[in-house]
């Protein structure tokens, strides 16, 4: 308790930064919706925020860890930072840009932006779990600073969701300059906890090299090499659903200000059940909790898409231009897809819990690898996006329903270790 009196400034900034971290990463879904509307989109192409912010854990997942490796996890934390800032400076850039006269060039500037940025998330993800069990001393103390920092890091998405939409107001005007006050957010947040982290004194492990020789032993373990699928699907799921129900509402004409407040409600879900996750995972196991929310996403996914959607309920949003409150019918069936929320809330940790099971050694690299495959989420939401445009918004959900069979086989199968590590 002692070492997290002296380091409160420390504390606080890394909370805030698990909060940035999804703050950041979600300002993409609703940044594709502003996007979609500069020209003849497709949902493909109206994807590149999430293409270059999520291909970046792949090119920085693993040199990541050498960086904490080499400087420790202040200086790693510092160079994060800087990076994320000029990432944002540079999609704010684009917005500078009549997209009308120059869709190319305001489509490159933001791709480049988003991608810099991909690589602050990647590296901070790297730094904030860790650093906040350090200075939480270990043990209980670490991992209940890693839960607030989970609940600050939904609340954040919650949070994102809400802006935009008031911001984004008339979806058919908006532009990406209408997310300038989100993105001057973000960087004001990151200088802060830039100065605060430089003046703080952290005593920091001594660090482990990474060595690449033993990615390829770690793959041989056939239930991590499985489990590092899962992962890769697992993103398809927790941003493919909420942003294609983003987008689908959208384009239904429900104002943007109401979309994001019930997009919102998919985030909150996120919030509960890591709670409730929180709680019950010392008593329940990672394969049948994985199993449980594996099979409800299956059933939550299916009702949304073959439920009675003529059954409607009133949706409470806001018109910021008038302050007033607005009621807005909803199919009941879109608050199938937001329960997903519950679901993958509790699906990382789980699976990584039983990837990792036994690989003892291998296991600092195999975290590595888990945060490459997150550049899973820009394949995925290009498939998505892909049978989107080709068929309908509704059927383009069967990917998501792939992806949650996939996770419950690997729950059921996939995940019994075959061998461990010496």
């Amino acid at each position: 308790m002692s070492n997290q009196t002296k380091q409160w400034g420390a504390i606080l900034v890394m909370i805030a930064l698990f909060a940035m971290i999804a703050f950041v990463t979600n300002l993409c879904s609703p940044m594709a919706v502003i996007i979609k509307n500069q020209g003849e989109i497709s949902n493909v192409l109206a994807q590149i925020g999430n293409y270059g912010n999520f291909i970046a854990y792949l090119v920085m997942g693993i040199p990541a860890g050498m960086l904490i490796a080499k400087f420790g996890y202040k200086k790693t934390a510092l160079i994060g930072l800087a990076v994320g800032t000029v990432g944002l400076l540079i999609q704010w850039l684009s917005g500078q840009f009549n997209a009308q006269e120059n869709l190319a060039l305001v489509f490159t500037i933001y791709l480049i932006g988003a991608f810099i940025a991909g690589l602050c998330m990647c590296i901070l993800n790297c730094v904030v779990n860790p650093m906040l069990n350090l200075l939480g001393g270990g043990g209980n103390g670490g991992n209940q600073l890693i839960q607030i920092g989970g609940v600050f890091n939904s609340g954040a998405a919650v949070a994102c969701y809400i802006l935009m939409g008031a911001l984004i107001a008339d979806m058919t005007k908006a532009k990406i300059a209408d997310a300038t006050p989100a993105l001057m957010i973000a960087i004001a947040i990151f200088v802060v906890a830039f100065v605060v982290i430089l003046f703080t004194k952290i005593d920091e492990p001594e660090q482990a090299p990474v060595q690449l020789n033993l990615v390829s032993e770690v793959m041989g373990y056939r239930h991590f090499a499985l489990g590092a699928l899962a992962i890769f699907l697992y993103m398809g799921i927790e941003v493919g659903v909420p942003n294609y129900v983003n987008l689908m509402l959208c384009d239904e004409g429900i104002p943007a200000a109401t979309v994001g407040l019930i997009i919102a409600v998919y985030w909150f879900m996120m919030l509960i059940g890591r709670f409730v996750g929180a709680s019950i995972g010392s008593k329940v196991s990672s394969r049948a909790m994985v199993t449980t929310v594996a099979t409800a996403t299956l059933v939550l996914v299916l009702f949304g898409m073959f439920g009675p959607a003529e059954i409607q309920v009133s949706f409470p949003g806001v018109d910021w231009g008038k302050l007033e409150m607005i009621w807005q019918p909803i199919p009941v069936t879109i608050f199938s897809f937001l329960l997903v929320g519950l679901c993958t809330s509790v699906m990382w940790g789980a699976i990584f819990n039983m990837a990792v099971e036994g690989l003892g050694k291998y296991t600092a690299i195999a975290s590595g690898i888990f945060m490459t495959m997150v550049f899973g989420c820009a394949v995925m939401m290009a498939i998505q996006g892909a049978v989107a445009d080709a068929t309908s918004y509704m059927t383009s959900f069967w990917v998501v329903v792939f992806c949650a069979a996939y996770i419950l086989f690997y729950a059921q199968i996939g995940s019994r270790v075959s061998k461990r590590a010496e």
